[in-house]
């Protein structure tokens, strides 16, 4: 009973917490996680990859569409963001607004 009563409670905890999806715009619970999943991969491969500089570059999505916002040191870093993005299971589209500054 009581571990029934356990399970219950972080299920509720976990739907609730997650609510904040709905907000966002997006229809499930599943669609915001997805996008977490997606945002937290671009930036692994970001932070991986010696040509890119994490630290400098925004990375926000929404239903599969990735933005990149931020600053980067050449137009070759700024297309090696995308192309990184890119490569990211579930992303749909990709809005690249890196600014490049010398």
């Amino acid at each position: 009973m009581r571990s029934a009563l356990g399970i219950g409670l972080v299920t509720l905890a976990l739907v609730v917490a997650s609510g904040c999806a709905v907000t966002r715009g997006q229809e499930t619970v599943g669609s915001y996680i997805d996008d977490t999943g997606i945002t937290t991969a671009v930036k692994s491969h970001f932070f991986d990859n010696r040509f890119v500089d994490g630290t400098a570059i925004s990375v926000e999505t929404l239903n599969g569409t990735v933005m990149l916002s931020g600053f980067a040191k050449s137009s070759g870093e700024r297309a090696t963001a995308e192309k990184l993005t890119w490569k990211v299971k579930g992303v749909k589209s990709v809005k690249n607004e890196i600014v490049v500054r010398p």
